[in-house]
């Protein structure tokens, strides 16, 4: 068994809020570095890139992210088994019920919803969380800056993080043309998949009477779950044009690797500072 006993698996304990490509690679990096780790996702995640999100054993029971299984759980004597056997367990828990019985030595809130939905101080001996919407030393111990540039990826002890300026990462020289946002609401009927080499003006997907078309040629790096009910101007897709880079959509992204790197810096300095061992 991985970590033999249930009390020294719950003095490694770390619960994840989200599930999504950038959270992912928060618990990819958590759990190599021998924690014990647990998401917790909403009924219907809305991950871009699918391939590389744990949040996707939400619709299929199991996800694999490069060596990593997350298996979709109802108890937690399940997600005791899971976690023994080298996995990763999911429960769709969107509210954190699980807290109420189960205490973990830290909670890292990986949503990414440009908002706080409801993560405190009070959920775990350590709390971090990533992105804006959070006071770091109020509503968690350390916040994790998103904002591209100089200091991604740095520890906030006291503020915020900046707040989103809902302008996309430039990439291969594109700026906002390389994401796609749904032009109607309704249902999304996928034409392509991720993965697929597009042109521009080629149809990805379908709203309805709707054609969703490609803004630029490039690889189809993301797209939203065929059937998945979306909004008018809610995020549906990505084009990256660097076609060179297709095995990226299988694979932990820099960004990802780069919070991650964070989360855990974050993780062993508040440790040391409270004279844990781990």
């Amino acid at each position: 068994m991985r970590y033999g006993t249930i009390d020294k698996l719950m003095e490694k304990l770390v619960i994840v809020r989200g599930g999504g490509d950038l959270a992912t690679g928060t618990v990819h990096k958590l759990h190599r570095s021998g924690f014990a780790v647990v998401i917790l996702e909403t009924e219907k995640p809305s991950a871009i890139r699918r391939n590389v999100a744990l949040s996707e054993a939400v619709y299929d029971n199991i996800a694999i992210v490069e060596d990593l299984s997350a298996v979709r759980v109802i108890s937690w004597e399940d997600a005791i088994a899971i976690i023994q056997s080298g996995g990763v367990p999911l429960f769709i828990d969107p509210k954190a019920e699980l807290l109420k019985t189960v205490k973990p030595m830290a909670l890292v809130d990986a949503i990414i919803a440009k908002k706080n939905l409801g993560t405190n101080k009070d959920m775990a001996p350590i709390t971090i969380a990533l992105g804006p919407g959070f006071e770091a030393g109020k509503d968690v111990d350390i916040v994790i800056e998103m904002a591209s540039g100089h200091n991604f990826g740095r520890l906030i002890f006291e503020g915020f993080a900046k707040k989103s300026t809902g302008i996309p990462d430039s990439i291969g020289g594109y700026d906002k043309e390389h994401v796609i946002y749904a032009p109607v609401g309704g249902t999304l009927i996928n034409i392509r998949k991720i993965s697929d080499i597009v042109e521009a003006g080629e149809p990805l997907a379908s709203i309805g009477e709707t054609i969703v078309s490609a803004t630029i040629s490039g690889v189809l790096s993301g797209l939203i779950r065929n059937g998945y009910e979306v909004t008018k101007g809610f995020k549906i897709a990505n084009i990256d044009p660097r076609v060179e880079e297709k095995e990226n959509c299988f694979t932990i992204s820099e960004k990802a690797r780069c919070l991650a790197g964070s989360v855990l810096e974050a993780l062993l300095y508040l440790n040391h500072s409270e004279n844990k061992e781990i």
